[in-house]
């Protein structure tokens, strides 16, 4: 197995649970390099299933890797469950605020990647928490998740990349 496979995977089962690195990058992803040489970009047929962010080496999700995950976590592990007021907005990439948060998977930490999804399980947007567990249920105010793409979003979400940098992992 490629180097930079296995060390994606071991990001993704660190960062998402046990086996999600295998269901998150199959063997046939490509690498989107930095100048520096490190891998930026975990791309499958050309689009973009995350992002490892040089400040912490952990990853950031696009709709298509969110929705790899939510199809292999099983409910409620990795979600914030909005309510149906906010769930349109949400799906458009607009950010959750504590008084949407119907539900929580209680091991999510703040900074944590998470699923945003409605009471249905259907998935909404993903983006990165900004409370714990508790806060988000209990807060009236601000931010819960600062949302990074809704999945009504297309332009953002289905994004081709087409950079030079890519080198296609066999």
């Amino acid at each position: 197995m490629d180097s930079n496979l296995k060390r994606v995977r071991v990001i993704a089962d660190y960062q998402f649970g046990r086996g999600v690195g295998a269901a998150l990058f199959p063997e046939n992803v490509e690498f989107q390099f930095s100048s520096t040489g490190r891998v930026r970009q975990i791309l499958s047929q050309r689009e973009r299933l995350a992002t490892l962010r040089a400040k912490d080496g952990m990853l950031t999700l696009s709709i298509k890797g969110a929705q790899r995950i939510h199809g292999f976590l099983a409910y409620p592990k990795m979600r914030v469950v909005v309510n149906p007021e906010a769930a349109p907005f949400v799906s458009q990439g607009k950010n959750a605020f504590s008084r949407h948060v119907a539900n929580v998977d209680p091991d999510i930490r703040a900074g944590d990647e998470v699923l945003l999804v409605d009471r249905e399980d259907r998935l909404l947007a993903t983006g990165q928490a900004k409370l714990s567990p508790e806060e988000m249920l209990s807060f009236k105010k601000g931010v819960a998740v600062e949302v990074r793409y809704g999945i009504s979003k297309g332009s953002n979400s289905a994004a081709k990349i087409t950079h030079s940098h890519i080198y296609i992992e066999e």
